[in-house]
């Protein structure tokens, strides 16, 4: 047994031996050693300002062996101007870079070549993206559009986006994804004043059906303001969960699509104007042990806002809330708590068979549940609630057997 593992040492020197390191300090020698670079390859960035620089970064690595292309210094590899990034290919890694004041009318950084050559089981890590503006706000640029499948943005910043156009999007086709967004801070985004100024979306109006399977955890969102949509969901079965929202102007959106998990989440809104929680809107929604507090936003920017429904709704409408499940969530000091049946742009279906169940709500502010249309065969569990439950709204008569709606703490 002992010479079979030797035998098997022996076989990954070379494989290790073979890696090599290249230095590059243009975007031309960038796009030579990517193209003869083997698994394991690693590309260094030459630190100082790149300046018009139109990086293309495509290549091959595998699982176990992927293509770097880092700075060689983290942080002092700053790409300005007219820069931008394309990544290709498969099990890349890129690292380490700053995006400064990149003022082109292209988007920054994009997980592909062009419309047929994606990226994919890729990561952009350790970067950051800080002012990049064109001189025009009404010019529509993205910072990050991720293409492709199995791809992970991780642990990068992202601030200062004043023109229109998400900071981050998932492009999406028709089968799932599964990209990771995990561990970034998002920070400030001032108010766009207009649509088209969220800090991620994924999919978009045509997506709604599509099970995109990613997943957003364990982010930082702070003072993301750019419009109600913090973060607009427009696909189906992503699950958002860990994440911080501290100060943020507008909602965690679940905009188009169904089956979507929000889990273990913070939104603090510290008191300051608008600030909000959950909206939601289609089927199959589970909003599940999140944490809200001192938040001020009222009907679509409530704590947890559900819409009413357009009939026979156009892709880019609101499709019925049908079977959400709003289950052991604190809520503390919102000024509108629940939010039901909100009708907007001539919505008059309300929601159906949602759960209500192991919420709790302590909170000055009343009523704490403001109905708009009665929900349909709505279930109440043990919920409590600080107040009376008077303005709970009246269960139907075939559920009136299930129980209390909502109780009140027992006197100690």
């Amino acid at each position: 047994m002992a010479w079979r593992v030797k035998v098997l040492a022996l076989l990954f020197v070379p494989l290790i031996a073979l890696a090599a390191e290249h230095r590059v300090s243009t975007p031309a020698e960038i796009a030579t050693a990517a193209k003869a670079a083997a698994p394991g390859d690693t590309l260094v960035m030459k630190d100082g300002t790149w300046t018009d620089a139109k990086i293309v970064f495509e290549a091959s690595g595998t699982g176990a062996q992927p293509i770097t292309l880092r700075a060689e210094t983290p942080g002092k590899v700053v790409i300005t101007s007219d820069s931008t990034l394309r990544i290709a290919g498969q099990h890349l890694v890129v690292d380490g870079l700053s995006f400064e004041r990149c003022t082109g009318a292209e988007d920054v950084c994009e997980f592909r070549v062009h419309s047929k050559r994606h990226a994919f089981h890729s990561r952009l890590t350790n970067c950051a993206f800080v002012d990049c503006n064109p001189p025009d706000t009404t010019t529509e640029t993205r910072w990050v559009g991720i293409y492709g499948a199995d791809n992970r943005v991780d642990h990068c910043f992202l601030a200062g986006k004043t023109n229109r156009g998400t900071t981050l999007v998932v492009w999406l086709e028709k089968d799932a994804a599964r990209h990771r967004i995990d561990h970034n801070h998002f920070g400030p985004r001032p108010r766009l004043k207009v649509n088209g100024g969220e800090t991620i979306r994924v999919g978009d109006s045509k997506t709604a059906e599509v099970p995109a399977r990613c997943v957003v955890e364990s982010n930082l969102f702070e003072e993301c303001n750019g419009e109600v949509e913090i973060v607009s969901n427009k696909s189906s079965e992503n699950i958002y969960r860990g994440n911080f929202f501290r100060r943020c102007e507008g909602a965690l959106t679940l905009r188009h699509g169904h089956a979507c998990t929000v889990e273990g989440n913070v939104f603090l809104g510290e008191n300051l104007p608008r600030t909000g929680g959950v909206r939601v809107i289609d089927a199959d929604h589970r909003v599940t042990k999140n944490h809200f507090a001192d938040l001020t936003g009222e009907g679509t920017r409530a704590a947890l806002c559900m819409m009413n429904g357009i009939v026979d709704s156009k892709p880019n409408g609101y499709f019925p809330v049908r079977r959400a499940h709003i289950e052991s969530n604190t809520f503390i000091n919102c000024r509108e708590t629940f939010v039901l049946g909100y009708a907007d742009e001539g919505g008059t279906l309300p929601p159906e068979d949602c759960v209500f169940d192991g919420n709790t709500v302590v909170s000055k502010h009343a009523p704490h549940v403001r109905t708009t249309t009665p929900l349909v065969r709505a279930k109440w569990g043990e919920n409590l609630m600080t107040d009376a439950s008077a303005n709970l709204p009246a269960a139907p008569p075939i559920l009136q057997d299930v129980g209390p709606a909502w109780s009140q703490p027992s006197p100690r």
